[in-house]
């Protein structure tokens, strides 16, 4: 008798990904110059980020059986925030839980979580960052994610909200960060089947109290706007959203793409852009050369809003001799003479 339906689910999103590491760590390891016969290369280390919720425990459950299978290491990564009463002790057990599912190294980094963004993002810098260097610092191939569908819906509708475009709407990669460290195993099966995963596993699961917390964004989002969709538009919201994600990622890749062909043929031999050039290519394409000058000339992505953009696009597009634009990080944007110049103020 095989495996309950959820934990199969589970470990076979987990197999899918780590064959696809051992695929980028054998195709880099045959460009690395040859190790002396006396150095064996280890085998691989995956890291599983876990909170102790249902999510990363049924990750780290299906992590830690099928890793020494492919002849993988598996570890785990529990980042102590420090916003809660009693957040170390919670952190420790973490670890107990990891090391009894035969992960090791496991680790525990605590965090200070600053105010910039506000406390949803600042909770997630300060994450990410013991996250990198943890990976940095175990020579770590991959580290592995929780995020699920759920996750990934609610991440597109605050996207939808923000209406800051395309690549808003396209929610959370299944790899991304630094040569694609981290991976999303999860990001096709719902949260209920992860938590059904470490109900039949026996899995003592954490269920964090600012996930129901109405102060926070997400936690309104999940526990009303969700359930007020689904009861208006019927089931199944949940999965179109996690397509739309999909299907928004694909077309926002195909422009990017489209952007990075066409900045050279729009800036002219002293590579200043030219706005006839920029006009006459299409809005999405134009933006995006656009957005990416502003980027280059010091603005932080992150604070560069479509607002910011439309502005600067009007120079182009509704030239009628209006100033400079001042944009985040002392950024200028002005029109002078047929060209677009983005620079620092």
């Amino acid at each position: 008798m095989g495996p309950h339906p959820a934990v199969a689910a589970i470990r076979l999103a987990v197999r899918r990904v780590l064959h696809d590491v051992l695929t980028d760590v054998q195709r880099s390891s045959e460009n690395d110059p040859p190790h002396p016969p006396h150095e064996q290369a280890s085998s691989p280390l995956v890291l599983v980020a876990c909170s102790g919720g249902a999510d990363s425990m049924a990750l780290a459950s299906a992590l830690a059986f099928e890793a020494p299978k492919l002849g993988m290491r598996a570890g785990g990564i529990t980042v102590d925030h420090g916003l809660q009463p009693g957040s170390d002790l919670r952190a420790a057990e973490v670890l107990v839980r990891l090391t009894a599912l035969g992960l090791a190294p496991v680790e525990s980094v605590a965090v200070d979580v600053g105010r910039d963004g506000g406390p949803e993002a600042a909770a997630r810098d300060a994450r990410y960052g013991a996250l990198d260097a943890a990976a940095e610092r175990h020579s770590a191939a991959a580290v592995l994610l929780g995020h699920t569908r759920d996750d990934q819906a609610e991440t597109v509708l605050l996207g939808l909200a923000r209406g800051s475009g395309i690549r808003s709407l396209s929610g959370m990669a299944a790899t991304s960060g630094v040569a694609g460290r981290y991976r999303r195993p999860f990001l096709h099966l719902d949260r209920q089947t992860a938590r059904k995963a470490c109900m039949v596993q026996s899995l003592p699961v954490w269920d964090d109290p600012h996930n129901a917390d109405p102060a926070y964004t997400r936690s309104r989002l999940r526990h009303e706007g969700l359930p007020a969709l689904e009861k208006a538009l019927g089931k199944g919201v949940v999965e179109a959203l996690a397509r739309t994600a999909q299907l928004s990622r694909d077309d926002a890749d195909a422009l990017d793409a489209w952007a990075a062909q066409a900045e050279t043929a729009v800036r002219d031999a002293t590579g200043l852009l030219e706005c006839a050039k920029l006009y006459a290519l299409p809005p999405a394409v134009r933006r995006r050369i656009v957005r990416r000058a502003a980027i280059d000339a010091g603005a932080p992505a992150g604070s560069l809003f479509a607002r910011h953009i439309e502005e600067v696009d009007r120079l182009i597009t509704g030239w009628r001799g209006q100033g400079a634009i001042n944009l985040p990080g002392k950024v200028v944007a002005q029109r002078q003479g047929g060209r677009l110049v983005i620079r620092q103020g």
